[in-house]
C-alpha cells in the first residue's frame, strides 16, 4: 500500500465522509474506489478510441452488408418514440 496525502475542500471531505459512513466502509477505501472507477473510465475511453481507430470503413460495410433485411422479432421493436438517424455514410 502507497499513502497519499491530498488536500480537499472541506465540504468535499464532509461529503466523501457522509457517504462512507452511509456505505459502510472508510474513506480509505471510498476514495480508493472512486479513484479505481474513475481510471478504468478513463483506460476505457482509450481502449475504445484505440480500437476507432484501427477500424475499417470497407470491413464494416462489408458486415453491415451481410446482416439480413428482415422485421426485427417481438420485443426487439424500436419503440416508437425513437427516430433513425442517418449515419454518417448517408451524410
Amino acid at each position: 500500500m502507497t499513502a497519499l496525502t491530498i488536500r480537499l475542500p472541506e465540504s468535499l471531505h464532509r461529503c466523501i465522509k457522509e457517504l462512507a459512513r452511509k456505505e459502510g466502509i472508510s474513506v480509505n477505501q471510498f476514495v480508493a474506489s472512486a479513484a479505481g472507477e474513475k481510471m478504468a473510465s478513463l483506460l476505457t475511453l482509450d481502449y475504445l478510441r484505440n480500437e476507432a481507430a484501427a477500424g475499417n470503413r470497407e470491413d464494416f460495410e462489408r458486415f453491415l452488408a451481410a446482416v439480413p433485411d428482415v422485421q426485427a422479432q417481438d420485443g426487439d421493436e424500436l419503440s416508437s418514440d425513437v427516430k433513425a438517424k442517418p449515419g454518417p455514410a448517408s451524410d
